[in-house]
């Protein structure tokens, strides 16, 4: 049974928005922007990891790195069955050079991003994971020439329902 989601007020909603745009803000000036103590803060994000919403990674600047090459692999599996689906999602998981990879529903089975130091390194790679790996039915490769935006912010709070109009009703 899976558990309840983590109830959420305001403070909550206020303190992760900020807290996806820069974690290494102090306690302090996370408490002055959101009207809390700052061990009051602490407690909320200790809530937040200890209930698996919130864990902090460093993020590196592709641009800054002197050889980086990402892909997008669009990914058609050759079975669809649970198990080829539980192999291939335990790959991508387990392959470093995997930085996201999505289940889609339609034409493709997932889409993946990867990151590579080079092109001949993203060759092998794609190998490894897309032909080695046995049940990838086709594969379509898109090199990235320029990273527009790079955002992981999720909503925390759930969007408005449309209004009912009386003409709608």
């Amino acid at each position: 049974m899976a558990a309840a989601p983590l109830a959420l007020d305001d403070f909550d909603h206020r303190l992760l928005d900020l807290l996806q745009r820069d974690s290494g803000v102090t306690l302090t000036t996370l408490g002055e922007a959101v009207g809390l103590s700052a061990s009051a803060v602490q407690r909320r994000i200790t809530r937040y990891r200890r209930h698996g919403l919130l864990r902090e990674i460093a993020v590196l600047d592709a641009n800054a790195l002197p050889a980086t090459t990402l892909a997008t692999v669009w990914v058609t599996m050759e079975r669809d069955t649970r198990r080829q689906h539980a192999a291939f999602r335990t790959c991508m998981r387990a392959a470093p050079e995997v930085q996201q990879c999505y289940a889609l529903a339609g034409e493709w089975d997932y889409l993946v991003i990867l990151v590579a130091s080079s092109v001949a390194h993203y060759r092998e790679v794609a190998e490894r994971l897309f032909v080695d790996e046995g049940n990838v039915k086709r594969y379509d490769t898109r090199l990235v020439f320029d990273t527009v935006k790079i955002g992981l912010n999720l909503p925390t709070r759930q969007s408005p329902r449309r209004r009912r109009r009386s003409s709608d009703r």
